[in-house]
């Protein structure tokens, strides 16, 4: 079992930064894809961006390209997302995950199995 633990979250204005960090316990996630996922109110949940267990291999939805950054410290088993030039559109709660990598596409949730608890990100303009 993998628990994952998020925080960072809060209320920003428009073109303000945040990082948000995602800590795990439990078991090691050295062969684990991570990801980062949000969701609106009355939205579904949407890909943020994902990173490899090589942590090398990185992939982000085009709506936050060149604004976001995933990094990720396994020795601290920890997660970032570095949102940058943040757009009120960004509001949303934002979730981490993490799965055993394989074939299925890391933009669907169905290619993680743990989850957190989300955090609240709030962009007002």
């Amino acid at each position: 079992q993998v628990q994952l633990v998020e925080s960072g979250g809060g209320l920003v204005q428009a073109g303000d930064s945040l990082r948000l960090s995602c800590a795990a316990s439990g078991r090691t996630l050295r062969f684990h894809i991570m990801g980062w996922f949000r969701q609106a109110p009355g939205k579904e949940r949407e890909f943020v961006g994902s990173v490899w267990s090589d942590s090398k291999t990185f992939t982000y939805a085009d709506s936050v390209k060149g604004r976001f950054t995933i990094s990720r410290d396994d020795a601290k088993k920890t997660m970032y997302l570095q949102m940058n030039s943040l757009r009120p559109e960004d509001t949303a709660v934002y979730y981490c995950a993490s799965g055993i990598q394989s074939t299925i596409s890391v933009h669907t949730t169905r290619a993680y199995s743990y989850w957190g608890q989300g955090t609240q990100v709030t962009v007002s303009s």
